[in-house]
């Protein structure tokens, strides 16, 4: 029930006093010296990361730019805001976010984290005890698979009380996330969202509160955290991939088609998500489906391995050998081509290839593929094993 005052049995004591010239004067300058208080700590705050960004100004084209997903727009914006301004935080955080939101949104676009902590790292020089710079730098160093680092920066941040202390916090929270320390890493996040002072560092603390409850195994609340970014900004394609991730962790495979086919929305020839959807549609057992979508992903990216690796294996499991052979065989060459590093060897494209040989009793091209491994696996240190008996393959010998 609301309660009327004017209306209630209640009774206040009604003083009426006048208020004399004095008194007013008085009571005008005290609340004009707080509003030039009040508007001198704005005006500090204006300068950093929670800004009234000029309009008009290379910044506000930016800001724009990410705001309607075109990252790439975005990313020039703000380099070209860097160029006018090198110690533009503003143009630092668009420019920093923009990078590393558009590094996981497709499959060759990693470098970007590295492009990021390049940014940040050359305003860390001009100014390396600024707690905004910090904030802003730990972000970068953690998508850059530094997480001590990240971890050590954001924490100085922290101690000084940033009024961009939510960016830092959600900086350490990705930092201590990806060493493991998972339980920490979700008290972090969660900070972070109930600090977080403006749109931009709220999405990016919900989606580290998405990822620490996926880590503890929260996966509908992690789904709920990635929700409540989305409804902030559906237009990051990083975060549909998420939640495709955390629907599939639920067993939900609707919903995770649901959040590719958003990606493929936004950005038609996404070849990252038709990756996905070929991946989702073999889990589906939709194998015609699955080999479409992973035809389609060789096509728009020949040179990316991981195509045919997935084409491969596809075919594989359907009993097309011959057609698994040729793909898997494009994957080892392109992994020896492009010198990729021995930590990140798809070793599955020598060993299903060479299965597939010896089904079909392809001694030639088994005993090939074999010494391959075998070579690579002298020279370098590899986890797999893949071993037949000194004198060769059995099915081969004799």
């Amino acid at each position: 029930m609301r309660l009327h005052r004017s209306r209630s049995n209640l009774t206040f004591r009604r003083q009426r006093r006048s208020i004399g010239c004095f008194s007013f004067l008085l009571t005008s300058l005290l609340l004009a010296g707080a509003g030039a208080v009040i508007g001198l700590w704005y005006s500090r705050l204006s300068d950093r990361i929670q800004p009234n960004i000029p309009f008009g100004s290379e910044v506000a084209a930016a800001q724009s730019a990410f705001d309607q997903g075109d990252l790439s727009g975005a990313v020039a914006w703000a380099q070209q805001a860097l160029t006018v301004r090198e110690d533009d935080l503003n143009a630092l955080y668009i420019l920093t976010r923009a990078l590393i939101y558009r590094s996981y949104s497709e499959y060759n676009l990693a470098a970007d984290r590295q492009r990021a902590l390049t940014f940040t790292s050359a305003m860390m020089a001009h100014s390396p005890f600024d707690r905004d710079v910090m904030a802003v730098h730990a972000l970068a160093l953690q998508a850059g698979d530094r997480p001590a680092d990240a971890a050590e920066i954001a924490r100085k941040a922290l101690e000084q009380e940033a009024p961009s202390s939510a960016i830092a916090r959600t900086a350490l929270a990705l930092a201590l996330d990806s060493v493991g320390s998972y339980d920490l890493a979700l008290s972090e996040s969660t900070r972070a969202v109930a600090s977080a002072a403006s749109r931009p560092a709220l999405v990016d603390a919900l989606r580290a509160l998405a990822i620490s409850y996926r880590d503890v195994g929260r996966y509908s609340d992690a789904l709920a955290a990635v929700d409540r970014a989305l409804a902030l900004d559906d237009r990051l394609l990083t975060l549909h991939f998420e939640r495709a991730q955390y629907a599939l962790l639920l067993g939900d495979s609707d919903s995770a088609t649901v959040s590719y086919f958003a990606v493929l929305t936004q950005q038609p020839n996404n070849i990252k998500a038709r990756l996905r959807l070929c991946e989702l549609s073999s889990i589906m057992r939709e194998r015609e489906r699955a080999v479409e979508y992973c035809q389609e992903v060789t096509v728009r990216a020949p040179s990316w391995y991981e195509g045919w690796y997935r084409l491969g294996m596809e075919y594989f499991l359907q009993g097309k050998f011959e057609e698994s052979q040729r793909a898997l065989h494009r994957c080892t060459t392109l992994q020896t081509l492009l010198d990729v590093p021995t930590s990140d060897l798809r070793f599955e494209c020598w060993y299903i290839q060479g299965q597939a040989a010896e089904i079909l009793g392809d001694c030639p091209n088994l005993v090939a593929i074999y010494n391959e491994w075998r070579a690579i696996a002298v020279n370098h240190q590899v986890r797999e094993r893949w071993t037949y008996p000194p004198e060769g393959p059995p099915s081969c010998v004799g």
